[in-house]
């Protein structure tokens, strides 16, 4: 376990780390687990240089695994609330609320726009940020237009890492003060600099040991030369 402010991380299987939690211990759970089975194949995400010439950090990994309907129920029985990114690839009935993360990528060949499930409303909220490549969004209130000095970008170190605004706009629109956050799959560590920015108190677990160090020293990093996002 390593504590780095009021951002708790913890290094292992996140379903063993349910199993040990009582009931309603967070609020709020925002999580993104793998949802597809490229990973077991290639044993990592993406590729390792893009067509730009751009090299990556991504690192291969055996840890990727697709969750269970276990996972699911010790998510909800943990969590008072819950936001799940890539439900539409899921076998499993969540409630009714939906949240569409628009990454105004139109032109290429990734998907246009990433879902979550969430049981705070029953309603479709949208939240467009572009995020393709070198482009992406100014700021959380525009990110339809790209930032214009790429040396404000973000840096990306994992596969399928989320903008940090993304996190920032979730917490502000549907966290209350005082909420626990729960994540089950850290990656980037996107999640843990907006809880640092805003003040929430989150709790995340890493299964990878590359990516759990990487997102460790990103967050690090961050604490030290703070930035409003």
């Amino acid at each position: 376990m390593k504590i780095l402010g009021n951002i708790t991380l913890h290094l292992g299987d996140c379903l063993d780390f349910l199993r040990e939690m009582p009931d309603k211990s967070f609020d709020l759970a925002i999580v993104d687990p793998p949802y597809f089975s490229g990973p077991e194949r290639r044993q990592f995400y993406g590729s390792r240089n893009s067509k730009l010439g751009v090299s990556r950090l991504y690192m291969k990994s055996k840890s990727w695994n697709i969750p269970t309907a276990e996972y699911f129920e010790e998510l909800l029985r943990v969590s008072k609330f819950y936001i799940i990114w890539g439900c539409n690839y899921f076998d499993y009935i969540f409630a009714q609320g939906r949240i569409v993360w628009d990454k105004c990528n139109q032109s290429s060949s990734y998907s246009d726009c990433e879902i979550a499930a969430t049981n705070l409303f029953s309603s479709v909220r949208l939240f467009p940020y572009m995020w393709n490549g070198m482009c992406q969004g100014k700021s959380m209130f525009e990110g339809r237009i790209m930032q214009g000095n790429k040396k404000l970008n973000e840096k990306r170190i994992h596969p399928t890492q989320k903008p940090v605004a993304l996190y920032g706009w979730l917490l502000n629109q549907y966290a209350k003060e005082g909420w626990k956050i729960l994540d089950t799959h850290l990656g980037s560590g996107s999640i843990a600099i907006a809880c640092d920015e805003l003040g929430y108190n989150l709790t995340a677990i890493e299964i990878d040991p590359y990516y759990y160090s990487m997102a460790s020293e990103r967050i690090s990093t961050y604490q030290l030369n703070k930035r409003l996002f």
